[in-house]
């Protein structure tokens, strides 16, 4: 349903980053589900992947290769070739070198990634078949169509592109991703590709990687199940300006917050895509004695069933909320501390319903599209905030359909 999300934005090519997209048939006869993609020769690649213990081979194959030159990165739908053993791993090898022999690399300077039905066998020879379509299409301003071919259930591609100048230059940070369902963050979640011309050393990209994934992708969840294949990527082509060998200076800050910036954005758009979803929440906790304590309560909050069906229902039956800030595990919480807005209504105040709250008020907060539930724990100076969507009947829909 799309919440708030409209067509991609205007996507600016990278400099030393190509896409190649084509058809391999492997759900769907003719639709676009194999994108490949190319890094100019010296890029640095970054990466954070799922913590699932049951992560696809694809993810497996990334966590070796990763710290060595790359050159493609190779996507396929359809098929998550997760929880398929050495089978998988193999069949995860073949088409990495499938790429790197018709692209003369080693097959390590390729990296795999998979999203689709856990448990299936990958059809390696659909994919090796739909390569040389994929390697003949190969372009810089490929970004739009690449969206749309890493997508799964989603309804819409995800994009997000931002530049910046630095003494004279223009720099570039453009990405996409994919997700809709089997979204709860757990270090990074769904597929992300972010592409940067700037030219960034090594370590300090994957420190970025992680930090722009903490602010983004791990800060937002549709229904609480963590992906077997998340992964979220940052390429550095180093095609543009001087070398960025430590995490401070201008131009660092300059890329760094270009990067979350366009993190920030393609996480919110899988929220606001989220399967079945006609809200987009923010849920905000604020007086926290910990970071972890406002994180405890905003996933309590936003995982609620019980919560997000009365979102779905524009019904403010509060005492959902009070009841998940309350099982959310903090510690001595002393309840008559705490209360809770919806947008600028206060619902709750020290414990119990505010003296000024009425229904209507409530029910007209409500109904609205984007929705912002504020939680005071009266604690401490510490607040976090995360964003999820309803649970709707469509919800259910999809996901009881999902291998049909």
């Amino acid at each position: 349903m799309a919440v708030g999300l409209g067509a991609m934005p205007v996507m600016h090519p990278v400099k030393g980053f190509a896409l190649g997209i084509a058809s391999a048939g492997i759900k769907k006869a003719g639709r676009r589900d194999l994108v490949l993609m190319r890094c100019a020769e010296g890029s640095t690649v970054a990466g954070v992947f799922t913590q699932n213990a049951f992560c696809a081979a694809p993810v497996q194959l990334c966590k070796q290769r990763l710290g060595q030159p790359v050159r493609y990165l190779v996507t396929n739908t359809g098929n998550a070739n997760a929880a398929t053993g050495e089978p998988g791993l193999q069949a995860a090898q073949q088409v990495c070198q499938a790429v790197a022999d018709s692209l003369q690399v080693s097959v390590e300077q390729v990296l795999p990634f998979s999203t689709g039905v856990i448990g299936e066998p990958l059809p390696v020879d659909k994919i090796t078949a739909a390569l040389p379509a994929a390697i003949a299409d190969l372009r810089e301003d490929n970004w739009n169509l690449a969206g749309e071919g890493i997508m799964t259930t989603d309804t819409l591609p995800k994009g997000a592109s931002v530049q910046f100048a630095h003494d004279g230059e223009t720099f570039t940070v453009t990405g996409i991703s994919k997700g809709a369902g089997m979204i709860r963050p757990n270090m990074a979640t769904m597929l992300g590709y972010i592409a940067t011309d700037a030219r960034v050393a090594a370590p300090v990209l994957q420190a970025l990687v992680k930090q722009a994934a903490d602010l983004s992708f791990n800060r937002i969840t549709i229904d609480g199940d963590t992906s077997t294949n998340d992964s979220f990527m940052l390429i550095a082509t180093g095609q543009t300006g001087p070398a960025i060998d430590q995490a401070e200076g201008e131009l660092y800050q300059k890329l760094r917050d270009a990067v979350c910036a366009v993190a920030m954005q393609l996480a919110q758009a899988i929220v606001r895509d989220g399967e079945g979803a006609t809200k987009f929440v923010t849920v905000q906790v604020e007086q926290g004695g910990n970071v972890q304590e406002c994180l405890d309560v905003a996933y309590a909050v936003a995982h609620s069933p019980l919560v997000k069906t009365a979102l779905f229902a524009s019904d403010p039956n509060w005492g959902r909320i009070v009841a998940a800030v309350g099982y959310a595990g903090v510690p001595g919480l002393e309840q008559e501390k705490v209360n809770v807005f919806l947008n600028d209504v206060c619902i709750v105040r020290a414990g119990g319903r505010a003296g000024s709250y009425t229904e209507e008020q409530g029910a007209a907060v409500m109904q609205q599209e984007e929705i912002l539930i504020r939680i005071q724990l009266g604690r401490g100076d510490h607040s976090e905030t995360i964003w999820t969507s309803d649970l709707s009947h469509e919800y259910v829909r999809i996901n009881a359909e999902y291998r049909t």
